[in-house]
């Protein structure tokens, strides 16, 4: 019964894992852009429904707030600072960014301080499910029903409206959607602010279940590298599947070896780089 806890326990962490890592894909798969500051997206979507819950407004209402203000915060760096750097170098695109997480996690220690904090579990779902032997948090099956909802629903954005169209034309060719007519930068402004907006999520559902704690985005931003290099860069699908292989495999060691629970996730992103360097399935 341990096992069938871990593994369901996996599959919630890896839709937390796909939301965070499926941002930093559709940005690099449009902008061409590695974002080292996508953890900090994670880490402050995490201390807004912490900061909001302390102050006494609804969970639910805070949950819904988060990701906005991430997303929001997201689109007014992106169109003042990254737009001015997509043209430079890659190590170029490594320095600001890093910068920019190193000035986040700082903010965040001098305005909630360098000990993190807890947020409590909504009381509409602080009980437990029980099927026979097997009792698991509701509010962990509430995380994976609205991460499933959630996948679905940006499937359906990507492919199946214009902006889903305009996205992945991009992404072949930003030049020839500049020629249609479309103004580019408002769509590069609006991805970014989608991928942040997701990773700010990820961390509001997270804060509830591990805390909250300044140094968060930097494990994040490590977890969401590896499931997307597994997954293949600019690959919706290979970002999910990824994202639960990670989380059920993590999951699982810290039953079988606690100790190389995340060993074995860098090593088994060791082995797709070695076998697969487009990931499982990468176009690049």
């Amino acid at each position: 019964m341990i096992y069938l806890f871990q593994l369901v326990n996996g599959i919630g962490l890896g839709m937390l894992y796909f939301l965070l890592a499926v941002g930093l894909s559709i940005i690099f798969g449009l902008l061409h852009f590695v974002n080292f500051a996508h953890g900090a997206f994670y880490l402050l979507g995490a201390y807004f429904v912490y900061d909001m819950t302390e102050r006494g407004l609804n969970f639910w209402a805070a949950l819904l707030m988060a990701p906005f203000i991430v997303a929001g915060l997201a689109a007014l760096t992106e169109s003042v600072l990254l737009r001015r750097i997509y043209h430079l170098p890659h190590t170029f695109h490594i320095l600001v960014t890093v910068g920019l997480a190193l000035m986040v996690q700082e903010l965040v220690i001098i305005l909630w301080g360098p000990v993190g904090g807890n947020v409590s579990t909504p009381s509409a779902l602080s009980g437990v499910l029980m099927l026979g032997d097997f009792i698991y948090p509701q509010y962990r099956l509430f995380v994976i029903g609205l991460t499933l909802v959630l996948a679905i629903g940006l499937w359906w954005l990507l492919e199946g409206t214009r902006l889903g169209a305009v996205v992945r034309a991009g992404s072949e060719s930003t030049d020839m959607v500049s020629l249609l007519g479309i103004d580019i930068l408002r769509v590069n402004t609006a991805v970014f602010a989608l991928g942040a907006g997701l990773a700010g999520l990820a961390g509001a559902l997270a804060a509830p279940i591990r805390g909250v704690e300044p140094f968060m985005g930097v494990e994040a931003l490590g977890i969401a590298f590896v499931v997307v290099v597994i997954g293949g860069m600019g690959s919706y699908t290979g970002a999910l599947i990824a994202g639960l292989l990670v989380g059920i495999v993590q999951s699982i060691m810290t039953t079988l070896w606690p100790e190389g629970a995340r060993l074995m996730i860098y090593l088994g992103m060791g082995l797709v780089i070695l076998t697969m360097p487009r990931g499982l399935l990468g176009r690049a």
